[in-house]
C-alpha cells in the first residue's frame, strides 16, 4: 500500500549511519523487537544517517536546557527491510488474534495495520522510513531514573491515541498532561528540523520522503540501506 509521500522523487545520499552515543541519551535495552525475535542480521537498530544524529543531538540540548531533568529516550532507528517485514507481520496477528476472518474481515485489519506501519517494500523508490536511516521513534523519560513519561498511549499502538493531537480537545488534567508531554517531544524535534508522522506522535524524521512531502520539498536525500 502506497502511502502518499512516497512519490516524492528520491535523489540517496551515500551518508553513512552512525551509532547513537548510548551516554547522550537513554535507549530501551533490550531493544522491543529483538525481543520479539526480529533478525537484524548482526546490525544495531539504534543507528542514524550522520546528519539527522547531529540534529537528534541538537533536540537533545534543546530539552535540556528547558527542562534538565528530561532526557529523549530512543525506542527504535535503523531498521532493516526484513524487520519491517516480521513487525508488518506480527502486528497483524495481533490483531487477528485466534479469529477466523473472512476476505473482507482480513483487508480491514490490514488496513488497520498500514495506517501505522509502511510497507516493507523492496522497490528503491518506496522505501520504508526507517529502513533509510533517517527515522527515529522515541518518547521522553527522566534523567534521574529513565523512566519513561506517559504520553498517553504506547509506542506502535494501532488506533487513534495513537494521533499526535488526540488529546488536545480533552479538558480533564491527565488528559491535558498527556497532550502537554507530546507539544514538549514535538516542539524539541521540529526545532532541530525533525517532521512527526502524522498518525503517531512518537515517529520523526529528517531527510527522508515524509520530511520532503511534509516540507513541500522537491526531492528526498535518503533512500533505502
Amino acid at each position: 500500500m502506497k502511502k502518499p509521500y512516497q512519490s516524492v522523487p528520491l535523489v540517496p545520499s551515500e551518508e553513512p549511519l552512525a551509532p547513537i552515543p548510548k551516554d547522550l541519551f537513554s535507549i530501551i535495552e533490550p531493544h522491543p523487537y529483538l525481543k520479539l525475535g526480529a533478525d537484524y542480521d548482526g546490525r544495531s537498530p539504534y543507528f542514524l544517517r550522520e546528519l539527522v544524529l547531529r540534529r537528534l543531538i541538537a533536540a537533545q540540548i534543546c530539552l535540556q536546557e528547558e527542562r534538565p531533568e528530561l532526557t529523549l529516550q530512543i525506542f527504535d532507528a535503523y531498521r532493516p527491510i526484513a524487520v519491517q517485514q516480521f513487525m508488518v507481520d506480527y502486528t497483524f496477528a495481533e490483531l487477528k488474534g485466534d479469529r477466523l476472518l473472512n476476505e473482507s474481515e482480513e483487508k480491514e485489519v490490514w488496513e488497520q495495520v498500514y495506517k501505522f506501519w509502511a510497507a516493507p517494500s523492496d522497490n528503491p523508490a518506496t522505501p520504508p522510513p526507517h529502513s533509510t536511516g533517517a527515522a527515529v521513534d522515541l518518547t521522553l523519560a527522566t534523567t534521574e531514573s529513565s523512566g519513561s513519561l506517559n504520553m498517553g498511549g504506547d509506542i506502535d499502538e494501532i488506533g487513534d491515541r495513537s494521533y499526535p493531537d488526540f488529546y488536545s480537545e480533552k479538558t480533564d488534567a491527565e488528559s491535558q498532561q498527556y497532550h502537554q508531554n507530546r507539544c514538549l517531544l514535538r516542539q524539541v524535534m521540529t526545532k532541530a528540523g525533525f517532521v512527526q508522522h502524522p498518525n503517531e506522535w512518537w515517529h520523526f524524521s529528517y531527510g527522508d520522503q515524509m520530511w520532503a512531502w511534509q516540507k513541500k520539498e522537491a526531492i528526498a536525500h535518503y533512500g533505502r540501506i
